[in-house]
């Protein structure tokens, strides 16, 4: 068992598909929707968590390629900027998933792209913009 976090995007021709629920039945996988923005006039664009058995995983991604959809892997779009960071620690204490932290004994924050569900909440509240995320 496998699992991934991806970002797709679809063209508008899709939005009215149930192309996750396709998915999901003929690969015998499971979805957790982390973000989605989803409009007729422009397409859709979703934060995915995606388990299953890693050849499924690898085929269902193949077959949203066929139907025009894009993938990629999630930490490729979430961007943290460390020479820019000023170590304040307010995007610690806003992160749901845990993808930010402070060392308890040095203070400094790191962050895990591993945990980033792209919620966003650092990116607003950064002084400094040293958070990105970029679709």
């Amino acid at each position: 068992m496998t699992s991934q976090r991806i970002v797709i995007k679809y063209p508008p021709r899709l939005v009215d598909k149930p192309v996750l629920c396709s998915l999901a039945r003929e690969f015998h996988l499971d979805f957790n929707i982390l973000r989605a923005q989803v409009s007729p006039e422009t397409g859709g664009l979703m934060v995915l968590e995606i388990s299953g058995e890693a050849g499924n995983c690898k085929a269902a991604m193949e077959r949203l390629a066929v139907e025009g959809i894009s993938t990629q892997m999630l930490s490729r779009d979430v961007v943290w900027n460390e020479h820019r960071c000023t170590q304040c620690g307010v995007c610690v204490t806003l992160c749901p998933s845990g993808a930010l932290s402070a060392d308890p004994a040095t203070r400094l924050v790191s962050y895990n792209p591993e945990r980033c569900a792209a919620c966003e909440y650092c990116v607003y509240i950064c002084p400094v913009e040293a958070l990105q995320v970029n679709f």
